[in-house]
C-alpha cells in the first residue's frame, strides 16, 4: 500500500505543543463528545480499580494445590477481564526500572536528537506521534517509540537510540527477558484452554519465529485532559501485551460492563493483556478488550508495552481442538501480517477489526 509509505500530512511531536505553554490543544486532539473521558470520568480523581493480580511464580510450583488455584486464576481473568497482572514474574526489578529511568532520560532529550529517529508508517519502527494514515484524522495526545525485538533476523539496533548511551544495551536485556515471559504466558493459556502445553506457540509459528515489539509511550501532560485521550479505544491487534505502566501516574482504562475503570498498577507487577489473535485462536474463549488511555493536567507519563504477535506470514485461525457442533469456528483464517495492515492504516479503532473476522454465519 502506498499509502503506508509517508505520513499524509506533517507530524507535530505532542511533547513539544504541551512544552510551549498552550492553554488550548489544537482542535484535531479534541475528541467527539462521546469520546471525552469527561463525560464516564472525573479526571483529575479517575475511579481505580484492581483487576486480579496473579502470583506468576505459583503457576510453576511443586505444590499441586497452589499450581492449580494459580491457573483457575489466570482462567478466570482471561474470561472475565481480558487483563490482569502478575508479580513474581522473574525480571529484575532493577532491571525494570532502569529501562523506565533510560526511556525518560530519551524523551527529555532535545527534539533535533529524537528527530534522528523520525519513523514512517512502513514499519513503525522509531519515533512517532501518531497511528494511522488518514488525512486530518483526529490523533492523540502521545508521542511514541516503536522498535522490533523478534524476530532476530528482522532487528535493527542502528534503529534504537544511541543516546543515552545504556538504551541499547537495556533494551536488549530487558526485551529478551520479557519475551522470555511471553513464551511462559503462552503456555499458562494453552494449558488452560486444554490443549498442549506449546499448542499457542505452535501457532504463532514457534517460539523462535514469533514477533516481539516494543512500543514506548510518553504522555505529556495535556492543559485539557477532559477534551482528549492518550490513546484512543482499542483492542490489541497481536497476541498478548506485557505492560509496564507508569507507577506514580495512572492513565490506563480498561472497558468493563460498559464503564471506564481506571487500572490501579501494583507494583513491580506486569499487566498482562489479551489481543485479538488469542481471541480468535481460542474461538472466542478468551477475548480481548477495549482499552484506552487518559491524560493529566499535572504529570507526564511514561509506559513500555511489549507485543508477543504470531510470526507475520503464520495464517490464525480457532484451534481445531476447541470447536466442536455447537460451537464452530466463529472467525475466518488471515495472517498476522494481513491483519495488522488495517490497524497501521487507520489507527485505533475499538474491536471494529476482530469483530470483522467472524465468519458471515456468525455475524447474523
Amino acid at each position: 500500500m502506498k499509502s503506508l509509505l509517508c505520513w499524509p500530512e506533517p507530524v507535530i511531536r505532542v511533547q513539544s505543543l504541551a512544552a510551549s505553554g498552550i492553554r488550548e490543544i489544537p482542535e484535531r486532539y479534541i475528541k467527539s463528545p462521546s469520546h471525552r473521558p469527561s463525560l464516564n470520568n472525573d479526571v483529575s480523581q479517575p475511579q481505580e480499580v484492581d483487576v486480579p493480580v496473579i502470583d506468576f511464580q505459583n503457576l510453576f510450583s511443586s505444590d499441586r494445590g497452589l499450581c492449580a488455584e494459580a491457573l483457575r486464576c489466570v482462567h478466570n481473568a482471561c474470561r472475565e477481564w481480558g487483563f490482569f497482572q502478575i508479580v513474581n514474574h522473574g525480571v529484575s526489578h532493577e532491571l525494570m526500572k532502569r529501562t523506565c529511568e533510560v526511556w525518560h532520560e530519551f524523551f527529555n532529550l532535545p527534539l533535533e536528537e529524537k528527530q534522528k529517529y523520525a519513523n514512517t508508517p512502513a514499519t513503525y519502527e522509531g519515533y512517532g506521534s501518531r497511528v494511522g494514515v488518514e488525512k486530518g484524522a483526529s490523533l492523540d495526545w502521545s508521542d511514541y517509540f516503536f522498535l522490533l525485538l523478534m524476530p532476530l533476523s528482522l532487528v535493527n539496533q542502528s534503529k534504537w537510540p544511541a543516546i543515552p548511551a545504556s538504551c541499547r544495551e537495556l533494551v536488549a536485556e530487558y526485551g529478551s527477558e520479557v519475551v522470555r515471559l511471553g513464551g511462559k504466558l503462552m503456555k499458562v493459556l494453552s494449558m488452560n484452554l486444554g490443549l498442549e502445553e506449546d499448542s499457542l506457540l505452535k501457532s504463532f509459528g514457534g517460539e523462535e519465529n514469533v514477533g516481539a515489539c516494543l512500543r514506548v509511550s510518553y504522555y505529556p501532560k495535556c492543559p485539557q485532559p477532559d477534551l482528549t485521550l492518550g490513546l484512543s479505544p482499542h483492542s490489541d491487534p497481536g497476541g498478548l501485551t506485557i505492560l509496564l505502566p507508569d507507577e506514580n501516574v495512572g492513565g490506563l482504562q480498561v472497558c468493563r460492563k460498559g464503564s471506564w475503570l481506571t487500572v490501579k498498577p501494583v507494583p513491580n507487577a506486569f499487566i498482562i493483556n489479551i489481543g485479538d489473535q488469542i481471541q480468535v485462536l481460542s474461538n472466542a474463549i478468551y477475548q480481548s478488550v477495549e482499552h484506552r488511555v487518559i491524560v493529566n493536567s499535572n504529570e507526564d507519563r511514561v509506559s513500555l508495552a511489549i507485543f508477543y504477535n504470531p510470526k507475520s506470514d503464520q495464517l490464525i485461525e480457532p484451534c481445531k481442538k476447541l470447536l466442536t457442533e455447537d460451537r464452530p469456528a466463529l472467525y475466518k483464517p488471515m495472517t498476522y501480517a494481513e491483519y495488522r495492515l488495517t490497524i497501521r492504516a487507520k489507527g485505533p479503532c475499538g474491536k471494529k477489526q476482530v469483530e470483522s473476522l467472524k465468519s458471515p454465519r456468525q455475524s447474523d
